[in-house]
């Protein structure tokens, strides 16, 4: 089976086709850029799925530059998909966001995201990815299968983002808030797990992804501070400052609120994730080997 991810340098492209050597699996991965128009003349019918995961991300949001999330997030997505079904791809996988519905979380409050829950992106990252969805959405039919997946916090080895920050946080920072939070990740082979179920089962829809459990972010910069032999002091007077003035701020509610998906509704019929359990998942994420 042949697979095209857009974007060459794509951490969640590179990943999958890093997992695909991983389980053995004859796919053949390509890469192809979209930062010019010189894809539309690449030839997509020998291909059975695009897994299409460039996008514009991971940039300060200024007025100047919404109308390029709109054209790269939505207008793009919808030119590669319609492409791809007049020259008789057979799925395309859409690596939407959890963005979509305009929600970080709150202290001490549970904020829980289910399939009916209705999208109020408050960003131009959320809202151009949303519009994607309803571009794209049309185009299902019996021989073109549209997946579109809303994904949290992505983290994995090399992870660009989030991830990363918090990861030089915990290998520096002495002190860490004692709060107990959940939110809702996904570890990057879990997502490509799922993206090559989806393809291999030509399945369709919207969907909810997750780690089967939920992150206590206190727990999770505990374990990157262990695999890289360092010990950080739990404050509990860190807490009580952030537990009163945290709320304030968008990013302490990024990194303490509570915001999760519900777990009912990231069920996918006949797919399983692999058993690693989330201490394993930081280890790899670290760059450890598993029992080392």
């Amino acid at each position: 089976m042949r697979i095209l991810v857009t974007g060459e340098n794509s951490y969640a492209g590179r990943q999958f086709e890093k997992r695909m050597l991983e389980l053995n699996s004859d796919w053949e991965i390509d890469f192809i850029s979209v930062r010019n128009n010189e894809w539309k003349m690449k030839e997509f019918s020998s291909y059975e799925a695009i897994y299409h995961v460039a996008a514009i991300v991971h940039q300060k949001e200024k007025s100047e530059n919404e109308s390029l999330y709109y054209k790269i997030n939505r207008d793009l997505t919808y030119e590669l998909a319609d492409k791809a079904k007049l020259e008789g791809v057979k799925s395309f996988v859409f690596l939407s966001t959890m963005a979509v519905y305009g929600l970080i979380g709150k202290i001490g409050e549970e904020t829980i995201i289910s399939k009916d829950t209705v999208e109020t992106p408050t960003s131009y990252y959320g809202k151009s990815k949303l519009e994607a969805e309803h571009k794209i959405s049309v185009l299902q039919s019996d021989d073109f299968q549209v997946s579109m997946l809303r994904i949290p916090m992505i983290y994995g080895y090399g992870c660009p983002g989030n991830y990363a920050s918090l990861s030089k946080l915990a290998k520096k920072t002495p002190l860490f808030p004692k709060i107990n939070n959940r939110r809702s990740l996904v570890y990057i082979d879990h997502l490509s797990d799922l993206v090559m179920y989806l393809i291999d089962n030509k399945a369709h829809g919207l969907f909810l992804v997750k780690n089967p459990e939920d992150v206590n972010t206190l727990v999770m910069v505990n374990e990157i501070a262990k695999n890289n032999n360092k010990r950080i002091i739990n404050s509990n007077i860190l807490s009580l400052f952030i537990k009163s003035f945290g709320n304030k701020f968008s990013i302490t509610r990024k990194m303490f609120g509570n915001i999760i998906y519900k777990n009912e509704d990231c069920k996918i019929d006949g797919f399983q994730y692999t058993k690693l359990s989330f201490e394993e998942s930081i280890t790899r994420a670290e760059g450890k080997e598993l029992g080392g």
